[in-house]
């Protein structure tokens, strides 16, 4: 009996995010362009942005490229800065690219890539500290929430509130806009208000990500 071979290619992507320096957008190309010829492999997609960090991660194409990439895929950046606006969101987009199977290199900075040799080592380095912080801020949440509660600011879901997941949600609904705000992703959040339930009350990411959808 024949043993069908199943082949899976791996695509190359690009991401490039300036602010407004269009000289700087072209010095990003110019660079993963060279990249991609000293690797003798063709970059598949190049997303590039002209955008502030402080806009969400919608607009600057994060969402789009965690849509786009699947396992065995290859993600080429300038450096580690040009991912997120701070360390943790930097942090948690790697977690999220590498939960579904992207390499990371970053040209710049090729000790801080996940396919360095020490690249399973800086993985977990890169997963400890983006939990230590989740932790943190989610203690510090805890804290704001307990004094606005103590100070007579009315906490839960709102009135008429009838679906599933929101009734469920609404307790939480301030400390998830807030890390929002502070541009975590829908599975970092979901990690820390899921923590924060009852084993038999925990929610799925996709019950996080319409209730974010929403609110």
């Amino acid at each position: 009996m024949c043993k069908k071979t199943f082949l899976f290619k791996m695509s190359v992507f690009g991401y490039i995010r300036v602010s407004t320096d269009k000289q700087d957008l072209e010095k990003q190309r110019h660079l993963l362009n060279e990249y991609s010829q000293q690797r003798k492999l063709l970059i598949d997609d190049m997303l590039q942005i002209e955008i502030s960090s402080k806009k969400s991660l919608k607009e600057r194409r994060i969402e789009e490229l965690l849509n786009k990439v699947s396992k065995g895929d290859l993600l080429w950046v300038a450096e580690l800065s040009r991912l997120g606006r701070n360390m943790l969101e930097v942090l948690n987009i790697i977690e999220a690219l590498t939960e579904k199977g992207v390499k990371i290199e970053f040209v710049r900075q090729p000790e801080l890539s996940t396919t360095a040799s020490h690249g399973k080592l800086l993985l977990a380095v890169y997963s400890y500290f983006a939990e230590a912080e989740r932790d943190f801020i989610s203690m510090r949440t805890k804290q704001g929430l307990a004094v606005a509660k103590a100070n007579g600011k009315k906490l839960g879901r709102p009135k008429g509130s009838k679906n599933k997941d929101g009734f469920k949600l609404d307790p939480y609904k301030d400390q998830i806009l807030e890390y929002r705000k502070m541009g975590l992703s829908v599975r970092a959040i979901e990690k820390i208000i899921n923590n924060q339930m009852p084993g038999d009350s925990k929610m799925s990411y996709n019950s996080y990500k319409n209730y974010i959808d929403r609110i």
